[in-house]
């Protein structure tokens, strides 16, 4: 081989595989051992260890045999959202510590059945409620650049890993930014689907209407080839698009009308709208997504001008009906099923108190009880309706750009990671880092997060892309194009 196994990515890693020029056993091999010399990283919470490897041999078989898909072999690890049968599954709390699912989630299962090898679960906030990696209950996730910063979040730990090379791609979930945002902090391409593109069945709940699952890898390449594997419909998930099963990474090779070989984007619209270059932006984010632009404009596109005029409200509207959804969805962890429960207690009612107590963190307290306090009598009026109005409006918003462009671009944070322990005090300035995530989240769109360069420190930033409703093969076909011209992808951090 002319290059380390953990260099490689999901598609050069499946044509060496194809080629036999390697085999699954000798890659897992070689990833889980050096998933054991970065622990420091914190970035996974279990590992599988023998099981992959017997997962690795069964992939070998079945490449041999001639059943193998675009994914048999190749190792990947999962957000600990995701339950897992042959895997704890903690959400990253204490509720959950030592729970054992009885079943895998949808998206585990379909990657399973691709033939992937899974090498474990990863670190991330607690109940997926971050914006830093800092709210887990085990370990706060470093971020490989800058081991002092944070990787973002809430799927710190599936971004940290990407870029440390410990495996060439994983799962996150994505309710406010929490792909996109770490992918962005991390130096790695990550995107969010349209909500409903990728089941929720098994994926422990935050915030129902917001929550939805994407992949996070290396390239556009290899999400695309990732996010064809996990997507469809599934009946047990009523929020499911009922859309036929998609080949992503076909739609992203497929030549634009018009394009030519120096200008693959030629005829492709990218608005930009203004509330995403605010004064306040950091001046090295700006400068690097400046030259990101001007990158995607040599390659064909036209970059116009647009508005998204309530980008503003975005954060009290997302405040208000995440926690919401959350105080309902949380209220299931009250130590009778499953999870933690007290010790000692009174009554009922005191054993709910003393486990949720204990079993939550402070970040997830704080949300219970802002939703909880929006939805109660007297203020479901006041906050929760008037926000899920904000949110509709926030929805038409970007209906009106798409009338103006294809797809809409900007950074993915307002700055690069900050330094661990920068924002723990200050819950309210974690929150505005989202200013940019939040409007796609809420109007359900497809966005993601691909290199773009360095800022401050070395620091990786993000270029955000958002596509209208079912245009992730649009998303990944510009951000492909983009890759084949640069190599901020292909950049990994020193000693790595």
């Amino acid at each position: 081989m002319t290059r380390a196994l953990h260099q490689m990515g999901v598609a050069e890693l499946g044509r060496a595989l194809q080629d036999k020029a390697v085999s699954s056993v000798e890659v897992t091999q070689h990833l889980l051992s050096r998933i054991a010399t970065h622990e420091h990283l914190g970035a996974f919470l279990a590992t599988a260890g023998d099981a992959a490897l017997q997962q690795a041999r069964a992939a070998d078989e079945r490449r041999a045999s001639g059943q193998a898909t675009a994914l048999t072999g190749i190792p990947i690890a999962h957000k600990d959202i995701f339950v897992t049968s042959d895997l704890p599954t903690t959400a990253g709390s204490r509720m959950l510590q030592g729970y054992r699912s009885p079943f895998d989630a949808t998206v585990v299962a379909r990657l399973g059945e691709a033939g992937v090898v899974s090498l474990g679960k990863l670190n991330c906030d607690e109940f997926a409620m971050g914006s830093a990696n800092e709210n887990s209950a085990y370990a706060p996730v470093k971020n490989p650049w800058d081991t002092g910063r944070v990787p973002g979040g809430s799927s710190g730990g599936s971004a940290a890993a990407v870029a440390a090379r410990l495996l060439p791609a994983s799962t996150g979930t994505d309710t406010g930014g929490s792909i996109r945002q770490p992918a962005s902090f991390c130096g790695i391409t990550g995107i969010k689907p349209t909500y409903g593109v990728c089941s929720r069945y098994g994926m422990i709940a935050f915030a129902s209407s917001l929550d939805q699952a994407g992949p996070m890898a290396r390239s556009a390449e290899d999400c695309a080839l990732l996010l064809s594997a996990m997507s469809g419909f599934d009946e047990r998930d009523s929020t499911s698009a009922q859309r036929p099963p998609q080949d992503f990474h076909a739609q992203m090779l497929q030549p634009r009308e018009g394009a030519s070989a120096g200008q693959p984007l030629k005829g492709l619209r990218i608005g930009l709208p203004r509330e995403f270059f605010p004064e306040a932006l950091a001046q090295d984010v700006n400068g690097a997504v400046r030259a990101a632009l001007a990158e995607l404009e040599k390659l064909g596109a036209t970059l116009v001008d647009v508005s998204l005029p309530r980008t503003e409200l975005s954060i009290p509207v997302y405040y208000i009906i995440a926690p919401a959804e959350a105080s309902s969805n949380l209220s299931r962890f009250d130590g009778v099923r499953y999870g933690h429960r007290a010790s000692q207690y009174g009554d009922l009612m005191d054993m709910y108190k003393k486990t949720r107590a204990e079993g939550f963190g402070p970040e997830v307290k704080r949300r219970i009880m802002i939703g909880t306090y929006v939805l109660s009598h007297g203020y479901y009026d006041a906050y929760y309706l008037q926000a899920q109005k904000l949110r509709r409006m926030i929805a038409d918003d970007f209906q009106a750009c798409f009338q103006q462009c294809d797809l809409i671009a900007g950074p993915v944070a307002p700055t690069v990671a900050w330094k661990l322990g920068d924002k723990g005090g200050d819950p309210v300035a974690a929150y505005l880092a989202d200013i940019f995530t939040l409007p796609g989240s809420l109007a359900g769109l497809p966005g993601m997060s691909i290199p773009a360069g360095f800022g401050e420190g070395g620091m990786p930033v993000g270029l955000q892309l958002l596509g209208n409703y079912f245009q992730e093969g649009t998303l990944l076909h510009a951000a492909h194009a983009f890759q084949q011209a640069t190599d901020w992808h292909q950049r990994a951090p020193a000693g790595i």
